[in-house]
Order: structure tokens, then C-alpha cells, then sequence
């Protein structure tokens, strides 16, 4: 744990990667448009499950080159990737025998992109981290989430409240699919440096422990982030995109005051000295054809240099198209941010 810790204190920089069935869309479905958050539209749009299942018949991203994209993260000077598991449409990026609905035997691509950009980063000497949507899952008719549709969402509803009307309970999704999955990430790819966690909104105290003390058991020197809710965490995820103020960051981060464990934006104590952004590239996490946004080299350099100032790390998203591809000015923009360093 320790040696993790101080690689964790000096990475600085790495890159996150959003993609999953939703990048077929683009953000875009029956001439309608998702919110900035493009991997939402299935919420935002209310696509129903029998629909937005028919995707898999198509995602087959004949372009995806794992090793390519590590070394493109590489050549940024990018120190750990984090990829996306599984996020809030439930749909597996890699092989799960808990839930067929996965990349591996639900599509025609038939492969595991968590395998391939495993066995990438151990080849290419960067570190590798998970991301998994632990509360909400939309493909469950106990996902999470449900409790808290009072609070505005980048979709319409944080649960699945279109398909499924009846009564939830999400100790069900809990031990039928969440904690089998986590099992599955921690046990089949060889080290992981982070477990990426998201949105805590329905867990229970005791069911952030149990995830907790799981990961730990099964990969004792992973960092678990401050997104798995109830206080359980090893580093402290800020809020999306979020650049605190200078005069913000050391009171904030040593003061233990009124904390709200579970909220996803600010700081929250560290034991460790461990902080981290993750931001977008552009304004959406998923790949976008309406979003154009893209942050210039000058912005992303910028952004770095502030958060590190402040030992913040900064974990930059990039969301891969439907072929598997990072967009070409995402592209641009990282390569153009890293040559100011020079």
C-alpha cells in the first residue's frame, strides 16, 4: 500500500475512458438529444430496455487498438489509465459470467476490452484502474438510485423509472449482480492501482464496507475512491471537472468539519494526502457527435498545472466512438498539451 500510495502522490496525470453501448448513439437518438452527458441518454431519453438492447447487435468497433490508446496516453505523459466497466445502462465491458448482458456474449465484437487494455497497460508500464457503477444500473429492476429522484439528474430519473414501476429493493441488485461483478474486476486482470466507484445514492453503510473490505481482500494495495460512498475510501475523487480555487484547496482538504461523505463535488478529509479531478476533454463523458467543445492544449496544460500545484491529480476522459476510436481532436488537444511541457 505504501508504494502505491507515493506512486499515487507523484502520478499527477492519467487518463480516464468512457465507453460503452451509449457511444453508438453519440448522444443522439430519434432526432433528439441527450443532455451534455451523452452517456445519460438512455435516462435522459427514456429509451426503453428492449430498445437501447438492440445496440449490441451492432457494437462491433472494428478500430479498437488497446495498445495504441495506452501509448497515445503514454506520449501525454499520462501515468495510470482508468476504463469503465460498467456504467449506469448496466451493459459489461468485458467478459462477466454473472450477466450475459456484456461486450464478450451479447455483441458481435466478441472480445474483453478490460483484458486487452489490461494486458496493455502491464506491457507499456502504466498503471490500471476500474471504474464500476456501483448504485445506479438501469438494466436492474432493483437499480439504485431510486430514492433520490428529487435530485436533478443529467438524465430524467436516477433510477430506471420507464421500465421498471414497482416496488425496488436494491439489496437484490446488490447481491445478485453488483457484488459478484466487483469479484469478477478484482479477480481477472492482473493488479489494479484504483477502483473507480460512482454515484452513491441508495448504498447502505454496510454495503459500502462490504465493497470496501472486497476490493481490499482481493487486491490489497488498490486505491479505493471517495465516490463509493458512507466514507469508505482510500483518495478523495473532487467533484467533475471541478478546479478548486487556490485559496480553496488547503483549508478545505485538512478541515474535517461538516462533511457530506457522499456527495461527489469538494473536498473531503484524506488521511492519505491523496486528491484527484477527473474532467472531460469536451463537455460530455461519452462520445458526442454534438459536443465540439473540446478544451484547447492550452486549457488542459493549464488545468494540470493548477491541480498538481495543489497535489491534486488530474484524470482526464476521453470517450471512444462507436469504432473504437479516440476522437481526433481529443487526440490533437492531449498531444498539443503535452508539447507545452516540453
Amino acid at each position: 500500500m505504501i508504494d502505491t500510495v507515493e506512486w499515487f502522490k507523484q502520478a499527477k496525470y492519467g487518463m480516464m475512458i468512457h465507453w460503452g453501448l451509449y457511444s453508438l448513439l453519440g448522444g443522439e437518438y430519434q432526432g433528439k438529444s441527450s443532455s451534455n452527458y451523452a452517456e445519460w441518454i438512455q435516462s435522459k431519453l427514456q429509451i426503453p430496455n428492449k430498445e437501447y438492447e438492440r445496440l449490441t447487435q451492432a457494437f462491433n468497433p472494428i478500430y479498437f487498438d488497446a495498445e495504441a490508446i495506452v501509448d497515445l496516453a503514454k506520449r501525454c505523459g499520462m501515468q495510470y489509465l482508468v476504463v469503465t466497466t460498467k456504467h449506469h445502462d448496466g451493459f459489461a465491458m468485458y467478459r462477466s459470467l454473472v450477466d450475459p448482458y456484456n461486450v464478450y456474449d451479447a455483441t458481435p465484437f466478441h472480445r474483453d476490452v478490460i483484458g486487452e487494455l489490461s494486458l496493455a497497460c502491464r506491457k507499456a508500464g502504466l498503471r490500471f484502474g476500474l471504474y464500476y457503477s456501483q448504485d445506479l444500473d438501469w438494466h436492474e429492476p432493483d437499480g439504485g438510485g431510486y430514492l433520490s429522484n428529487d435530485i436533478e439528474t443529467a438524465g430524467t430519473t436516477w433510477d430506471n423509472s420507464w421500465d421498471f414501476t414497482g416496488e425496488k429493493n436494491y439489496d437484490r441488485a446488490f447481491e445478485h449482480k453488483i457484488m459478484p461483478q466487483i469479484e469478477e474486476i478484482m479477480s481477472n486482470y492482473g493488479e489494479i492501482s484504483v477502483a473507480w466507484f460512482d454515484v452513491p445514492m441508495t448504498l447502505s453503510d454496510e454495503q459500502s464496507q462490504t465493497i470496501y473490505d472486497t476490493v481490499k481482500r482481493l487486491q490489497p494495495d488498490c486505491l479505493i475512491n471517495s465516490r463509493l460512498g458512507n466514507g469508505r475510501y482510500d483518495y478523495v475523487s473532487l467533484g467533475d471537472n471541478e478546479i478548486p480555487e487556490d485559496s480553496d484547496a488547503s483549508e478545505k482538504a485538512t478541515s474535517d468539519g461538516d462533511v457530506d461523505y457522499n456527495s461527489i463535488e469538494g473536498f473531503k478529509p484524506s488521511k492519505l494526502g491523496l486528491y484527484e479531478t477527473a474532467g472531460t476533454i469536451n463537455d460530455s463523458w461519452g462520445f458526442s457527435y454534438h459536443d465540439q467543445n473540446w478544451k484547447s492544449p492550452q486549457t488542459i496544460h493549464d488545468y494540470k498545472a493548477h491541480l498538481n500545484k495543489y497535489g491534486i491529480n488530474y484524470l482526464l476522459n476521453v470517450g471512444l466512438d462507436g469504432l473504437g476510436r479516440v476522437p481526433m481532436d481529443a487526440e490533437q488537444a492531449l498531444l498539443g498539451a503535452r508539447a507545452l511541457e516540453a
